[in-house]
């Protein structure tokens, strides 16, 4: 099941993309929730099957919209966004330090309004040249909770969706422990273009590729990660309890443009596609902070 956020006629929703259109769940189900992780909180802890059997009736019939008479909004909206650093083995090997790999994750939090849409413009800020992008499999939870076994933890996923992770490089190297600025940028990543549950894309390993203007620049898969999703899901809620609707973006594999010789930093007018196995595709084009 793919699940949206979207705007028509000036008015936010929620709903179900089907093969014919979108089918708005706020207008069917009567609920006063405006997007997904509103229903999703206050339906409480819901699994993708569970949610499959809740909506079956309310999306059956034709569609209310057309998929293209919509604007598509970001799938998670307001929410916590974990986001996790070098994840894949090449990536740490990148950096060039001697160092062997990392026994913890890289963690560290992303702001809402740091993200844009699937379609709508990221933005290079004025205060750098260096915007870079980082193609990302994203998982979105489901059933919250605190010290979650790794064993347990694919059962808390609700879904997964795609993410360009947008990182502002020397803004990212402004002190010795601090990435929080690069990496939080108003409209400097994106995420989308929907959210796809679980039940749907399956337990196989996923693959995410980044292109640049239709050059493949990265590619991976889920099973070479050095921390594992059901690794992150513990981890993460190990010290913090976890909430339906939160994010978290799982890693970037190598080949992002800092690391080309010379950079191949984003410019005005590129376009950025990442694409993960059994979601879609995410596109957006980049364009210079308005003066």
């Amino acid at each position: 099941m793919k699940l949206v956020n979207f705007s028509v006629a000036g008015r936010a929703s929620f709903g179900v993309l089907t093969a014919e259109g979108i089918v708005d769940l706020r207008a069917r189900l009567g609920v006063p929730a405006s997007d997904l992780t509103e229903f999703i909180r206050a339906a409480g802890p819901i699994g993708p099957e569970a949610l499959t059997r809740q909506l079956d009736a309310a999306i059956a019939g034709a569609p209310d919209h057309r998929l293209s008479a919509v604007r598509l909004l970001t799938p998670t909206g307001r929410t916590r966004y974990f986001c996790i650093g070098i994840n894949y083995p090449e990536r740490n090997e990148e950096y060039k330090d001697g160092t062997e790999r990392p026994k913890y994750p890289s963690v560290f939090m992303r702001t809402h309004t740091s993200l844009v849409a699937h379609d709508e413009p990221i933005v290079r800020p004025r205060e750098s040249e260096q915007l870079d992008y980082e193609g990302e499999i994203v998982v979105v939870i489901g059933q919250g909770g605190r010290r979650i076994a790794e064993r347990d933890a694919l059962a808390h996923v609700l879904g997964y969706t795609c993410g360009n992770e947008g990182s502002v490089r020397d803004w990212l190297r402004h002190a010795k422990f601090n990435v929080t600025p690069g990496k939080n940028f108003d409209r400097s990543g994106s995420i989308g273009p929907w959210l796809v549950t679980a039940d749907e894309v399956g337990t196989g390993p996923l693959c995410v590729k980044t292109r640049v203007n239709g050059e493949l620049r990265q590619q991976d898969t889920s099973d070479r990660m050095i921390f594992p999703l059901p690794f992150l899901i513990a981890y993460l809620s190990a010290f913090c309890t976890l909430e339906p609707g939160d994010v978290i973006f799982s890693g970037t594999p190598s080949g992002a443009g800092a690391r080309f010789d010379p950079p191949r930093f984003l410019r005005p007018g590129d376009a950025v596609e990442v694409e993960v196995s059994g979601v879609g595709t995410l596109r957006n084009e980049v364009i210079d902070d308005a003066a």
